[in-house]
């Protein structure tokens, strides 16, 4: 069965091409292909009080491209709920994909049409899966780009214990490897195993055992008299692995994605050629002038920064105002999961607050999303609104340009031409909507 185009016409649009709003655009879909069949200028006050029948009238709301949420765990839920290790240790495989369900779900009605899942967090390969139940319909969700296992080496990302070492008692939570041998073969595994990018880790704790956290009594829950840092981030890959990762993903045509907490492990991810850099909680001017110079995009996370990192955020905050300042490119992800999918628009917020301009905030969130993505290594257009792009937008009741709080108030979403919010409530599915009732 197949369903006639229809025209989505609204009064205020936000262009990321031009980072401008706009008047009176009109944007017709095929909901057949899931694309965009045309965009065109209106004269004012050419529909008159309604719209064609099979149109949707968006005026008087203020439409955007779908948001792209550039780092994501749909398996992770909120830190504040439970911590991740025991997420991964308590938590039964059904509840974790019953739980990324809904996350998937809730993601979609606060308008983000896209996510960059930046490893599966002890699950395996199931983000693949999770994505293509997504791709056939099955449930709602956005488009999934997934990273599967994350690489790290041996003893570094793994959790530990002072009984067993990288994985043995705890789910393992990527991939461990050492050598360039070893990194080619694992990078094809990857990709056989279905991950649209790579990822891994420059650097993590390697030191002291650190889990469990704390133990009941009678233990003692840690040495008496640790240093002052006890276990502090370590490069963890040589620069010849780092390469390899980034030349065999090449081959792959997949973009590699780079955690790095410290100014060492970031350089180096940058100089091997990483698409994107995460986090990168001490960079500075060397690594950003670097960055710049090799087009590598960045995504800060400051939203799960400004929770882990409370006493360092005003730091934090400055680096990311020293990025724009020497022209970093940005996407916009916040590590999603470690706060409450639906509310990834906050990692939008604090980007503001650091100095970028609403209007390149929102075309880092759109076009900077699709760039982090691969741009057309992901197979497909989005993030704009030209003809043969995916048909992704949604609308705010209110406009951001004087309601800071704005994109927090989503009305309609479409993905792929379909509509999956209207009016404020989720099309064909139940849903809470009411995600920041709670924050």
């Amino acid at each position: 069965m197949t369903n006639p185009p229809f025209t989505v016409h609204t009064s205020t649009l936000f262009d990321p091409k031009k980072k401008a709003f706009v008047s009176n655009v009109s944007i017709t879909v095929d909901p057949n292909t899931g694309l965009i069949v045309d965009v065109v200028e209106r004269k004012p006050d050419s529909l008159g009080s309604s719209v064609p029948a099979g149109d949707i009238d968006l005026r008087g709301k203020v439409v955007l491209p779908g948001l792209v949420d550039a780092h994501t765990h749909i398996f992770l839920h909120s830190y504040d709920e439970r911590p991740s290790l025991t997420q991964k240790r308590d938590e039964s495989i059904p509840e974790r994909i019953i739980r990324a369900t809904q996350h998937c779900r809730t993601a979609l009605l606060s308008g983000f049409t896209t996510y960059r899942d930046l490893s599966s967090e002890s699950m395996g390969d199931m983000d693949a899966q999770i994505r293509d139940s997504i791709n056939r319909g099955l449930i709602p969700g956005p488009r999934l780009f997934v990273a599967t296992r994350a690489l790290s080496s041996t003893g570094s990302y793994e959790l530990r214990t002072e009984n067993h070492a990288n994985g043995v008692c705890y789910p393992r939570g990527g991939e461990a490897v050492d050598g360039v041998d070893e990194i080619r073969t694992a990078v094809r595994r990857r990709i056989a195993a279905g991950a649209d990018l790579i990822k891994f880790f420059a650097d993590y704790r390697r030191r002291i055992m650190r889990y469990p956290p704390a133990q009941q009594h009678p233990y003692i829950p840690s040495p008496l008299h640790p240093p002052a840092d006890p276990n502090p981030d370590i490069v963890v890959f040589a620069q010849e692995e780092m390469d390899m990762i980034v030349k065999e993903a090449a081959l792959a045509k997949a973009p590699v994605v780079c955690h790095a907490g410290t100014i060492e492990g970031a350089l180096m991810a940058v100089r091997a050629g990483v698409a994107t850099l995460e986090h990168a909680y001490y960079a500075n001017e060397e690594l950003f002038s670097l960055m710049a110079e090799k087009g590598c995009v960045f995504v800060p996370t400051l939203a799960v920064c400004e929770r882990v990192h409370a006493k360092r955020f005003g730091e934090i905050l400055a680096q990311s105002a020293l990025a724009m300042k020497l022209g970093v490119r940005f996407a916009v992800g916040g590590d999603t999961g470690t706060y409450p999918h639906g509310q990834g628009v906050r990692e939008l917020e604090l980007l503001i607050q650091a100095g970028m301009s609403l209007e390149d905030a929102l075309e880092s969130c759109t076009v900077g999303g699709w760039e982090s993505c691969g741009k057309d290594l992901c197979g497909m257009r989005f993030g704009w609104f030209e003809k043969g792009l995916r048909a992704d937008l949604i609308a705010l009741r209110t406009d951001p340009r004087v309601d800071d709080k704005a994109l927090r108030r989503v009305d309609f979403v479409m993905k792929d031409a379909t509509v999956y919010k209207q009016h404020g409530k989720a099309v064909g599915m139940i849903a809470d909507d009411h995600v920041w009732d709670r924050w």
